[in-house]
């Protein structure tokens, strides 16, 4: 009767659990999950877990669940329980731990991290780990749970912010529970790794060392026996992961070489002895084991690197292992740990003080990138087909493509220590020799052993970002040899990728850019999509690059440009027309207009033909891509005009205005040509500026009307650029035109309102990251009339009720904007706009902000708070505890009534009176003090700690959406 009434306990809690595991639909999950998620945080809990965890009929699965659950009781609620039942409790976890001490491991683990959890915080149990050994450590069955509980107590006491004790607490438990027991902890290691042979390799053993590794003295191990069972352990099979943590752990904590040079010398003759390994694995296949040796000497060289600098001779063998590891690396799964290295000694090697050493290493790295550029090489396939190098294996294929480009890192740190023409012979003399091998047999569709000629072609593109425009060495015999690359799909991308480059050193070299220019734009013909976007790019650069001496081929640029402009993918659409319009930015005054309509009118034509077919979403996005086109002009070509003399890409701008007008008025519904449309009239602003001024009201009406009508915050990112383009301040700004641009930013604040009382914030969250963008843009340029106004309180509430939204980005515009207008009440302008001394804030603005902080403050307190505590994404806490710091400061006795009264209506039971009470001491003493700016920390520790405990989903149901509680006020 008794066994069944406890199963009736957690029957309801078997059954969900069953059904989160089981083909039951997505409704029955989520209910199941919601009542376990409740189930997680309620008392009962404390019961059921045990008895779940006791009982016969109860699966594994269930049973961790069950272990999982108690850790969160124990880390979040455990001041649900009397403090006089801890006791009890912690033997009920020890005779649990002592059930599974043969496994499942991970619920033997989990009741370890419950008892070191509960060994924290309860601070009158002393003696811990004497307790422990006593009571688990006398019988060899139940010593794996003394090892795991070794193990896991360090961790858990460094991330014991987790728990509800004050910071001066946990230091003092920290030094009774770890700095107090490290050399006991050492003692009972060392004894048990020498308690057999087993037990010297046994992983849990090394793990432990690994966890105690920051607590123990470094040289009180070394000087241990149990160094010796690190370094044996990576010659066996079963410990051989630990060890390698456990070694990497070691050297790790040397990494201030000179306070540890006697631990570094003691280490270093066992690193060094383990370099054999490095051939033996390799030879095995082991790929395991060379990854792990690999990290071994990775690790030991970042952490030493510095005295490799100071003493290359005598550190010598480290960095030739280190080079080793990386030359035999055949399946490149273990290379990749040699990169962080290589790049840390060239840090230092390219150092004067390091002269010395970098003359000696030259030959290493002289040997790393002939390592390097044979790693780069494609594989031949064995079936021979060459449509398919990986045959078949995609991960693999993905794999390489990556390291390519880890591996051209390498190869540009490499530049820095040899010198450049040093690095740049070598894949030339790799291409040379491959044109003396394979040259005579190479046709247009056969390229024998090309993989031999692409991998020095990469390795030459990935060198060029260290090329200096004036080398004269190696490019100009180079350049002409790359230009005559064979016509392999593989070999011509890489070959115009590489040229792409060096367009600077070209741009110094004139003689070379026709060879170069017609070897490129004869890509754009190729069968294979991605040489064609490979040529794409190279324009781009050569354009952007060599822009001066293209003028003068104005007329054929045009008709090159217009001939493949429709046949190409819209990125590389994008990047001719950079490329163009490059050029077009370089013409003399007189002929930017003319030019302009010769490149802009056929995509005018272009677009005008679209528009009247743009009846389905495909044809509007082709729409808004060509659109996107004469964007690109405007970005790029912005000469310099006299003063009184007529703008020629104004002049531009007013001609083809009225037809963009029409698009939005025709496709009120399209947000992407609506976007591109208003990004087109944002660059106008941006690049034209004041010039702009004829086009302005007209601008301003279409901004306005096109708002209204389609409620798209790109109207409001258009306007953004208005205000801060004619603001006040600005020279030939008047204050009657700086009034029309107020008034036009009223009117789209009353649209943005009215939208904002039609529908919720969640279907506005990018109108609503617009328009506070926009809001914050009118505080920093016209701070007074923007704050004066009387929409000012309106705004403010719209940003309350913005602030329930669960999406990063709005909530950040929100609260940045709050962040400024805050600041004019402390009288810390985020603007100079006022030209008093040290640009003092107005009286006038001052009281006005405080002002509207009494009449919305509650409202936003409240908001805050709640976001903080329930749903704010983690990016926003920064900016939230900002504001209500920015509050306190401005009226300290207010706020804190307004945070006492927001506390006061969370829900019962899910903060003790306590914690409460210490809450708001600690903000009284603050306000007593004056320490205003310390309000912030304790504000962010009660939020974070009550989020922690109340909504964060706990461990063993998987990540929730974080609950949405909202206050009714």
């Amino acid at each position: 009767m008794a066994a069944n009434g406890v199963q009736q306990v957690f029957a309801p809690v078997l059954a969900a659990h069953s059904t989160m595991s089981s083909g039951a639909d997505r409704a029955q999950k989520e209910q199941a999950h919601q009542f376990l998620e409740q189930f997680q945080k309620s008392e009962e809990a404390w019961t059921t877990t045990l008895a779940m965890l006791e009982a016969n009929n109860v699966d594994a699965a269930a049973k961790l669940f069950a272990a999982t659950t108690l850790k969160g009781k124990i880390v979040y609620d455990l001041h649900q329980l009397p403090r006089e039942s801890l006791p009890n409790l912690r033997e009920t976890i020890m005779r649990n731990l002592a059930t599974f001490h043969a496994g499942p491991k991970p619920i033997r683990l989990q009741l370890c991290v419950c008892l070191a959890n509960l060994a924290i915080q309860m601070t009158e149990w002393k003696d811990v780990l004497s307790h422990i050994v006593s009571a688990l450590g006398t019988d060899p069955s139940t010593l794996p749970c003394v090892l795991d509980f070794l193990r896991v107590l360090p961790e858990e006491v460094t991330h014991g912010r987790k728990i509800a004790l004050t910071e001066t607490e946990l230091q003092m438990r920290t030094a009774e529970l770890i700095e107090d027991n490290a050399q006991q902890a050492l003692s009972m290691l060392v004894s048990y790794a020498q308690s057999s042979p087993a037990a010297s390799q046994n992983p849990q053993l090394l793990n432990c060392i690994t966890s105690w590794m920051r607590e123990i003295q470094l040289d009180h191990i070394v000087a241990s026996p149990l160094i010796n069972v690190i370094f044996n352990a990576l010659s066996a099979v079963e410990p051989f992961e630990a060890a390698v943590e456990c070694v990497c752990a070691l050297i790790a904590e040397t990494r201030d070489v000179d306070e540890n040079m006697n631990t570094i010398l003691a280490l270093y003759p066992k690193v060094i002895a383990l370099r054999p390994k490095i051939a033996e694995a390799a030879q095995e296949e082991d790929s395991e084991k060379y990854k792990g040796i690999a990290r071994v000497f990775a690790e030991a060289g970042e952490s030493w690197v510095l005295l490799i600098a100071r003493l290359p001779t005598d550190f010598r063998d480290l960095v030739e292992a280190i080079l080793e590891t990386a030359a035999m690396d055949r399946e490149r799964d273990a290379i990749s740990h040699t990169f962080k290295f290589w790049y840390d000694l060239k840090q230092y090697l390219t150092l004067e003080k390091y002269a010395p050493a970098r003359a000696q290493c030259v030959n290493v790295y002289s040997k790393l990138v002939d390592i390097m550029i044979g790693h780069l090489e494609y594989p031949v396939p064995e079936s021979g087909d060459e449509k398919d190098l990986f045959e078949g294996d995609r991960e693999q294929e993905e794999k390489f493509r990556e390291f390519r480009h880890q591996m051209g890192d390498v190869l540009k740190d490499s530049c820095e220590v040899m010198g450049v023409a040093e690095c740049l012979q070598k894949p030339y003399n790799l291409i040379q020799t491959w044109v003396q091998t394979y040259g005579s047999q190479a046709s247009a569709n056969h390229v024998p052993g090309w993989q031999k000629l692409e991998a020095p072609l990469f390795a030459v593109r990935a060198m060029g970002r260290m090329v200096p425009p004036d080398e004269n060495e190696m490019l100009p015999r180079l350049i002409p040899l790359i230009a005559e690359i064979p016509d392999h799909h593989k070999l011509r991308f890489q070959a115009v990728m590489a040229l792409g480059r060096y367009t600077e050193w070209t741009a110094q070299h004139p003689d070379t850019l026709q060879p170069q220019l017609d070897y490129i734009m004869a890509a754009f013909d190729h069968a294979t999509k991605d040489v064609i976007r490979a040529a794409a790019l190279s324009f781009k650069f050569f354009c952007n690059d060599c822009a001066s001496l293209l003028v003068g081929f104005m007329g054929p640029l045009q008709l090159f440009y217009a001939k493949h402009l429709n046949n190409l993918p819209v990125t590389s659409q994008e990047e001719i027309t950079d490329g163009v319009a490059s050029v077009v930015a370089k013409v003399p005054l007189d002929q930017v207009y003319s030019t302009l309509k010769l490149y802009c009118d056929p995509i005018m034509q272009n677009i005008a033909t679209i528009a009247n077919q743009a009846k389905d979403e495909a044809i509007q996005k082709l729409l808004a891509d060509r659109i996107n086109l004469l964007t690109i002009f405007f970005e790029l070509v912005k000469p310099q005009v006299p003063a009184g003399r007529e703008h020629p890409a104004v002049k531009y701008c007013q001609e083809i205005f009225p037809m963009l007008a029409n698009i939005i008025q025709h496709f009120s519904t399209s947000i992407p040509i609506l976007e591109r449309v208003c990004r087109c009239w944002r660059y106008m602003v941006l690049s034209y500026r004041t010039a702009m001024r004829p086009l302005l009201p007209e601008l301003a009406t279409k901004l306005i009307q096109g708002f209204e009508t389609s409620r798209q915050g790109c109207f409001l990112w258009a306007t953004a650029s208005i205000v801060r383009e004619f603001s006040i301040g600005i020279e030939d700004i008047d204050a009657s035109l700086a009034n029309d641009v107020f008034q036009f930013y009223e009117q789209q604040a009353k649209n943005f309102l009215r939208i904002l009382n039609d529908l919720p914030p969640e279907e506005l969250p990018d109108l609503i990251e617009d328009f506070f963008r926009l809001a914050a843009d009118m505080t920093l340029y016209f701070p007074t009339e923007s704050i004066m106004s009387p929409l000012m309180e309106t705004i403010l509430l719209a940003a309350c009720s913005s602030l329930t939204l669960l999406k990063e980005e709005p909530i950040l515009a929100t609260l940045h904007f709050l962040r400024d207008l805050l600041g004019y009440g402390r009288n810390l302008s985020p603007s100079s706009s006022f030209d008093h001394a040290r640009h003092e804030v107005p009286e006038q603005i001052q009281t006005r902000v405080k002002q509207l902080i009494v009449s919305s403050g509650v409202q936003l307190v409240q908001r805050i708070m709640t976001g903080m505590m329930y749903s704010f994404p983690e990016g926003c806490f920064a900016d939230a505890s900002g504001v209500l710091l920015d509050l306190f400061e401005l009226m300290p006795e207010q706020v804190a009534g307004w945070v006492q009264q927001t506390v006061g209506m969370l829900p019962q039971g899910s903060i003790t009176p306590q914690e409460s009470e210490r809450f708001f001491n600690n903000i009284r003493q603050r306000i007593q003090s004056g320490d205003i700016r310390m309000i912030r920390t304790v504000l962010q520790d009660f939020t974070a700690s009550y989020r922690r405990r109340n909504v964060a989903p706990r461990e063993g149901l998987g990540r929730l959406e974080a609950s949405r509680f909202r206050f009714s006020g």
